[in-house]
């Protein structure tokens, strides 16, 4: 594809508001074999997805047949760019803060391709936001968006690693002059030293059983025992790897601050979880990312928070829940803890 020609989508993707973007190459990932073992390591828990995705993954002509390029953008989240509205005063992680990406990053990315079609219809073009089976961190690497630092996000030394990654897929043949970022972690091991669960075993390689985003989102269990005391009053994903980082914090500075949320606040939060019934806590959550996890799993994430937040007055909600069919068990250890600080 000729300089003009690429120039043009650049055009396209800066109108509709994307201006982090590159383009890479449709092959085999990179990372594709560490990928493979990492899984067969049993680090991926229950998310028994990943090993199916493999093949789609190592082929992305599985997706989208002829495809040859990817065009890739990152979108910051911080501040939300659709925060609208969405108030909820338990510790959710950044990206959860707002509407659900999956539907307004696709949304965008859908009016890039329909720009695109416009002007090369005899091509093909998809769009994913973390809806397919794409190695995304591989692709945002590989597009020259970052490198992967060693909490397993990518890494930008000017914009940290808190955004969104989304790609277009096409048969569109790009020219591309790769361009990878240099690893700039150095000898840095902020992330993995402040992670309360100790899930990154070393530089790059996480535990997914024992990180608190698994445990709030993707877990189909309750916590271990062993492992509760350490969630704190995370209640739906965790930010901290990424909040120690000095790329994030030369980033955002300020931003980074935790706003102080009232007891009042969380506690009432917190009974409404307990109290709600699955389709209330799903209206409630419609259209952000808390969606991703069940009803059920909010109710768990609830006793996890209220149990290491000794909220006593919150006993009568959680004595409720000790008869249920699964988180029967949960809910006494919870008991335990609330009792034992009165």
């Amino acid at each position: 594809m000729s300089v003009d020609k690429q120039n043009k989508i650049i055009a396209i993707l800066e109108e509709l508001n994307f201006h982090r973007y590159g383009f890479a190459k449709l092959s085999k990932p990179v990372s594709m074999d560490y990928y493979m073992s990492w899984i067969e390591s049993g680090y991926a828990g229950s998310m028994k997805y990943l090993k199916t995705h493999i093949p789609m993954k190592s082929d992305p002509q599985q997706l989208l047949p002829k495809a040859q390029s990817a065009i890739v953008v990152a979108m910051s989240y911080v501040p939300h760019p659709h925060a609208e509205d969405f108030e909820f005063s338990l510790k959710t992680a950044r990206y959860a803060q707002g509407y659900d990406y999956h539907f307004w990053l696709k949304k965008q990315l859908d009016k890039v391709i329909e720009r695109l079609q416009g002007i090369y219809p005899h091509e093909t073009f998809r769009a994913f936001t973390d809806s397919a089976p794409v190695l995304e961190r591989d692709l945002a690497v590989r597009a020259g968006l970052g490198w992967v630092g060693k909490n397993t996000c990518v890494l930008d030394q000017k914009s940290g690693s808190m955004f969104f990654i989304g790609e277009i897929y096409t048969t569109l043949d790009v020219a591309i002059t790769l361009e990878l970022h240099a690893d700039r972690c150095g000898t840095c091991t902020r992330c993995i030293d402040a992670c309360p669960t100790q899930a990154i075993l070393e530089p790059r390689k996480l535990d997914a059983r024992r990180c608190i985003s698994y445990l709030t989102i993707e877990s189909k269990e309750v916590p271990p025992p062993e492992l509760r005391p350490l969630i704190g009053n995370h209640y739906f994903g965790c930010d901290i790897c990424q909040t120690v980082c000095p790329w994030n914090q030369k980033a955002f500075a300020s931003q980074l601050q935790e706003p102080l949320q009232s007891q009042e606040d969380v506690l009432e939060d917190l009974k409404f979880i307990l109290n709600a019934s699955n389709s209330q806590i799903e209206q409630y959550f419609k259209g952000t990312p808390l969606m991703r996890a069940p009803a059920w799993a909010h109710k768990r994430n609830a006793l996890v928070v209220i149990a290491n937040l000794k909220l006593k007055s919150l006993r009568l909600e959680v004595e409720k829940l000790c008869t249920h069919p699964r988180l029967s068990e949960l809910a006494q250890w919870s008991l335990t803890q609330i009792t034992s600080a009165l």
